[in-house]
């Protein structure tokens, strides 16, 4: 059995954060991805945090729905306003699709990716979370460090704080705490993979 690359391990948890940050549907919100998500936690120290999710998601009539339902007033159309919009140019131009999102879709092809025509904004979270993934997986570790400085910190230093303030459901402010665990520098030398 060979074991993985750290670089392995930063994408499928680059993948699996923006996972997280889809409109959630049964169809992947699965008991596996919920003990994949209690795992997680576990590993990194967070079992009550993991208990407190679990018991919101065992005592609720439909999760799901309840998760729907958070999922929309934080992201999409809150009242009286979305709390934190997922999207960077929103921060960083008070605007959608500003010449953020342009930098951020120049970012991408610089490296050799592009988007679908029928894709969201290229600065929605699970696109920059997802193109992390791709980063990692290539070992471009000096464009993953350059993309979290530029462009994602910037503009997710604003965005985490509002979500940690506004969610009524628990899964909601462990997801951003953990993407914020994972994409913060480690020290002033930038990204360094975990060689252990």
């Amino acid at each position: 059995m060979s074991a993985t690359e750290p670089s392995d391990d930063i994408a499928r948890i680059y993948r699996f954060l923006s996972q997280c940050m889809q409109y959630p549907d049964a169809a992947w919100m699965t008991e596996d991805f919920f003990n994949a998500f209690y795992n997680l936690l576990g590993t990194l120290g967070g079992v009550e945090e993991g208990v407190s999710i679990k018991k919101k998601i065992d005592n609720a009539q439909d999760a799901i729905e309840d998760l729907q339902v958070e999922y929309t007033r934080l992201f999409i159309n809150g009242a009286p306003h979305v709390v934190a919009p997922p999207y960077g140019s929103v921060y960083m131009d008070q605007s959608l699709q500003g010449a953020f999102a342009g930098n951020t879709i120049a970012f991408y092809r610089e490296k050799g990716f592009g988007m679908d025509e029928k894709a969201d904004l290229p600065d929605h979270l699970i696109h920059e979370l997802e193109f992390l993934s791709l980063l990692a997986e290539e070992k471009d570790f000096t464009g993953v460090e350059d993309f979290l400085k530029k462009l994602f910190r910037p503009w997710y230093q604003k965005f985490h704080p509002r979500v940690t303030e506004g969610a009524h459901h628990p899964f909601y402010r462990v997801v951003v705490q953990l993407i914020d665990f994972f994409t913060k520098e480690e020290d002033e030398d930038g990204f360094q993979p975990n060689k252990a």
